[in-house]
């Protein structure tokens, strides 16, 4: 069984047809591409998976429990809770907050320790937080962040800033990781680096994820399959090898000859 299953998902912002009759479906530790043009739909279609936006018409179920679970309705902080986490096509961090305090936030949904006993300091308060400090740690250890955990997130470089918010999402521990454009801006040897770290935390975290990105290196040495968007439409999915050769796909990027 799928874990994310769509149906027919359509969005409409007024005349404009931004995403339409789009299915799609994932299984469970899959790694997946999401490509086309820009324009073509893809964070638009993101956002009416995280619920950022109301599908016009459609079905999106997850598959996580013994019944699936539609997410036509759910608000974004539910859907979080459900398991989906996501970063953005422009970074957003709260960059005046330390690196630590970061991901301490991604990880408010551990700490149940309770308002009164953290308005009280009590022990059980302080054991929580040396708890959670810890497994942030071992977060940033894993994108070499940990050095940099007392800084503040605005003073930390442009890729550094985009492994920050990864590593945010995987605070939250998801079984399934949106990921939007991770290597824009980012220099070559950057984008090679982060081709390794998707694919460890893929299998370190037991994930599946599903990623948006224009950096072609990236999306042809990690995914497993990908889907291409052209217009809002689904225009072709395949293997890595069958999209490369497609002459659809060809055509959507480099445009045809007259």
């Amino acid at each position: 069984m799928s874990i994310l299953s769509v149906e027919k998902l359509t969005k409409q912002f007024g005349g404009l047809t931004a995403v339409s009759d789009i299915n799609l479906s994932i299984q469970k530790n899959e790694l997946v591409g999401l490509i086309g043009p820009n324009g073509a739909g893809k964070t638009t279609f993101f956002n009416l998976l995280t619920g950022v936006y109301k599908p016009t018409k459609g079905k999106i179920s997850l598959n996580v429990g013994k019944e699936p679970i539609s997410l036509i309705d759910k608000r974004t902080d539910q859907i979080a809770s459900l398991g989906i986490a996501r970063t953005f096509q422009n970074i957003r961090l709260f960059k005046q907050l330390t690196v630590m305090d970061n991901v301490l936030i991604g990880m408010h949904q551990k700490n149940n320790v309770g308002t009164i006993r953290s308005i009280l300091r009590v022990p059980s308060f302080f054991k929580m937080e040396d708890k959670l400090k810890k497994e942030a740690l071992e977060l940033l250890a894993i994108f070499n962040l940990e050095d940099s955990a007392d800084v503040l997130a605005e003073n930390l470089s442009y890729g550094q800033q985009r492994r920050l918010e990864i590593v945010r999402a995987l605070a939250t521990e998801p079984s399934l990781l949106f990921l939007d454009e991770p290597a824009a801006g980012m220099n070559p040897q950057e984008s090679v680096e982060l081709t390794k770290l998707i694919r460890k935390i893929q299998q370190e975290f037991d994930l599946t994820v599903i990623l948006i990105e224009h950096d072609m290196s990236v999306v042809m040495n990690v995914c497993e399959r990908i889907y291409v968007l052209e217009y809002g439409r689904l225009l072709a999915e395949g293997t890595p090898e069958a999209i490369r050769s497609n002459p659809d796909v060809l055509r959507a990027y480099l445009g045809e000859e007259e």
